[in-house]
């Protein structure tokens, strides 16, 4: 066991009272430990004697990946230098790095993330974990980004894997919800700088529907939100451009304002569609010129439950239109918009973009309303479509749907069991959704 001294020196920063809670404040992890390493070799030794760990990030993943009741990883002390090779377009960056201070530190070195999402506080580790994706469809999540990794296994041995190293390893590595070890350090590929023009435009529905697969394809990014009540939906498109004007960031008076809708909706639900299509009818095209980590992330400060699945992209709009007239037919209280982004498919044991090209369909809910009921009404609709949820938000997969769902499932298991035979690295959560169990315990049934 770690000892006292031992415990000091690894920074166990907070009393043991006190919780960690998600972003949303869904989710309250309170674990018997938090220790803050702040070199490898104190990673090493906090992993070595843990006997249940799991990692926290920035906590913007809306299921309980992160939630244990033994010992919760900090790595936000970690050194946060980068390793660069221009040359190769190849970075080494910490694990526990966020997307904002990556993508400042690439910019600075003439480097860019071939993508990105619309936020960027997450921990390099646990976005490339989950899955976490922008939009594009020619662009795969930031997954399929990582070249290599730098771990520390179960045991507290530290190793590196590759296509070309432990290649098994790292296949599993590359989307690993935290099972196959506490990743250190990535090596990801990353291309040459560049400006992004940003418009966003007010667009009927009925038009949308005809034009978005001619939008998706001509523009680099292509995304939309539609509220459930309201058939004027918000386009954005983000092109690469050579205009090097000056950045200017988004509006601030469309958070608080759509704040107020939702503070309103909460207290007066019947008023919800009247206020969704006075909003829709508020919003004016716009057009914004930035460098590319700047104009990818956007504000978000109304918080939010969210659900998301990702569809066959051919049945994206179909299944979206479904859902949205599910919710009408119900009056289900939902006041954020869907929102619908194209991805490229990938070969990721664990991706929910495995099948191919895919569409993402997001359903958001303000965190004063209900989401338990809304979300599981619609789920349905999206695994009817052949949908495979995001693992870092609201879904209700069992075992048997995780191994249905994902045919390289079993194969992940077997490469986590041979590098964490005890579970070390799993919770609650995660024993549930892949049927997890130390070898031990197998033994002992088949016994």
């Amino acid at each position: 066991m770690i000892t006292s001294a031992s415990r000091a020196s690894l920074q166990l920063g907070r009393p043991m009272s006190q919780t960690f809670v998600n972003w949303s404040g869904s989710v309250h992890v309170t674990p018997s430990e938090l220790l803050r390493p702040r070199s490898e070799a104190e990673l090493r030794q906090a992993v070595a004697h843990a006997r249940q760990l799991r990692v926290r990030g920035a906590g913007h993943s809306f299921t309980p990946l992160c939630a244990t009741s033994g010992t919760l990883l900090d790595l936000s002390a970690m050194p946060e230098e980068l390793s660069v090779d221009a040359a190769a377009l190849r970075v080494w960056a910490p694990a526990g790095l966020s997307l904002a201070k990556l993508t400042a530190a690439l910019w600075a070195r003439g480097l860019s993330l071939p993508n990105q999402g619309d936020v960027n506080p997450q921990a390099l580790a646990g976005a490339l974990a989950t899955g976490t994706h922008g939009t594009g469809a020619q662009l795969g999540s930031l997954s399929t980004f990582a070249r290599a990794f730098r771990l520390v296994l179960a045991d507290g041995t530290l190793i590196e894997c590759s296509p070309e190293l432990h290649p098994e390893l790292f296949e599993a590595a590359r989307l690993s919800l935290g099972l196959i070890g506490v990743v250190l350090a990535v090596q990801l590929e990353v291309i040459p700088a560049y400006h992004l023009e940003e418009r966003v435009v007010p667009m009927r529905w009925g038009e949308l529907k005809e034009r978005f697969a001619e939008l998706a394809t001509q523009h680099r990014h292509a995304e939309f939100w539609l509220f459930p009540y309201s058939d004027r939906a918000l386009v954005k498109t983000l092109h690469p451009t050579t205009d090097e004007r000056a950045f200017r960031p988004p509006s601030r008076i469309d958070e608080p304002l759509f704040k107020l809708v939702c503070d309103l909706s909460a207290r007066f639900p019947h008023a919800m569609p009247r206020l969704q299509r006075l909003l829709t009818g508020l919003v004016t095209a716009s057009r914004r010129f930035g460098p590319a980590y700047r104009i990818f992330p956007s504000e978000r400060n109304v918080r939010f439950e969210e659900m998301e699945y990702e569809l066959p992209r051919a049945a994206g709009l179909v299944a979206l239109e479904e859902a949205v007239r599910w919710v009408r037919a119900r009056e289900l209280p939902l006041i954020f918009p869907f929102e619908l982004r194209w991805v490229a498919g990938d070969d990721i044991w664990l991706s929910p973009f495995h099948a191919g090209a895919s569409a993402s369909v997001s359903v958001h809910q303000y965190t004063k309303l209900p989401w338990q009921e809304p979300f599981r009404s619609v789920e349905p609709i999206f695994r009817a479509h052949a949908g495979r949820p995001h693992w870092a938000k609201r879904h209700s997969l069992t075992a048997r749907d995780v191994f249905e769902l994902y045919p390289n499932a079993q194969r992940f298991c077997q490469v986590r069991a041979q590098f964490d035979p005890t579970c070390k690295l799993a919770n609650g959560h995660l024993r549930q959704l892949f049927d997890l169990q130390p070898l031990s315990e197998h033994a002992a049934h088949a016994g």
